[in-house]
């Protein structure tokens, strides 16, 4: 899984140089999402839920750093750059959108902590009907409509469902789920890649014309959501494989299913910083992976 970050940036690229041959795939982005949230509940197991319970702190302040440090500065970055109002709302979407399932892997390559990981990651994911509108509501609220109620309703129907469906699947046939484990975060990776093709497609005039600010206030919001995410689990006392996981935590986000809310609710314009964030994410989240890992070697 090395290559993930190194297909979402070939991903990318497809869909900047031939957007055309991409037109009317938007409408797949909600079902694809569905794919790889879907792989995510075979994955878990209740160990992973009884992580949750048997470390409530670790769990409580990654959840914490979650919700409260990337909306934060998804407005913050809005704010000092002066964006327009479809980019700001994009940018606040992709703040307020819960972990990305890519930063369990990232947290692997650190030598973090894996299984906090998975924690935060799900807790957050079934918590994202929940909290994810009504963030939006609030921060973004002043740039665009919102309409937190559909927000919620096409989380539940993209995110918490396909979820609950993997676990049925993984308690009903947990034996031959097994043998297909290996190939899931496979199936995820090229999944998430076809969701990047398919988004950057579609915003690829916009691209041109303002990629450069955009991917600037891309680079700010996740370098230093990486930065606060790891602060966070220093000043809670948390030790350092826990801190790396906070770190990817904090600074991955879901940009998938920002990209397909933001097209939904806002514009094609507005999805744009997801579009930006699912590439630039995965290539920085392993590169701090490499040099933490590079780190270690150094003092061993």
């Amino acid at each position: 899984m090395t290559l993930f970050p190194l297909l979402v940036l070939l991903a990318g690229v497809v869909g900047l140089i031939s957007p055309g041959s991409f037109t009317g795939a938007a409408d797949a982005v909600p079902y694809l999402l569905g794919v790889v949230m879907f792989c995510m509940g075979v994955a878990l197991t209740l160990p992973d839920f009884k992580g949750i319970a048997k470390r409530p702190w670790a769990v409580a302040v990654g959840l914490g750093a979650q919700y409260l440090i990337m909306p934060a500065l998804g407005w913050v970055v809005v704010k000092a750059l002066d964006l327009p109002p479809q980019l700001a709302a994009g940018v606040i979407l992709v703040g307020c959108a819960p972990g990305g399932t890519a930063s369990n892997v990232v947290t692997y390559l650190a030598r973090g902590d894996v299984a906090l990981s998975v924690s935060v990651t799900t807790l957050s994911t079934v918590l994202a009907p929940l909290v994810t509108p009504p963030l939006t509501l609030l921060l973004a609220g002043e740039y665009l409509p919102v309409d937190a109620g559909s927000m919620v309703t096409d989380i539940l129907k993209t995110v918490l469902l396909p979820v609950l469906a993997g676990l049925a699947v993984r308690l009903v046939a947990g034996r031959y789920v097994q043998r297909a484990l290996p190939a899931l975060p496979w199936l995820s990776a090229l999944t998430i890649s076809v969701i990047v093709t398919v988004v950057v497609a579609g915003s690829a005039d916009a691209i041109m014309s303002a990629a450069a600010l955009v991917f600037l206030a891309v680079v700010l919001h996740n370098g230093l959501g990486l930065g606060l995410g790891y602060l966070a689990g220093r000043l809670t006392g948390l030790d350092e494989p826990a801190r790396r996981a906070l770190t990817f935590e904090v600074g991955m986000q879901n940009s998938g299913l920002a990209a397909s809310l933001a097209t939904a609710h806002f514009s094609p314009l507005a999805a744009l910083p997801s579009a930006i964030f699912s590439v630039w994410h995965n290539v920085s989240g392993a590169v701090v992976a490499a040099w933490f890992a590079r780190r270690d070697r150094s003092r061993g």
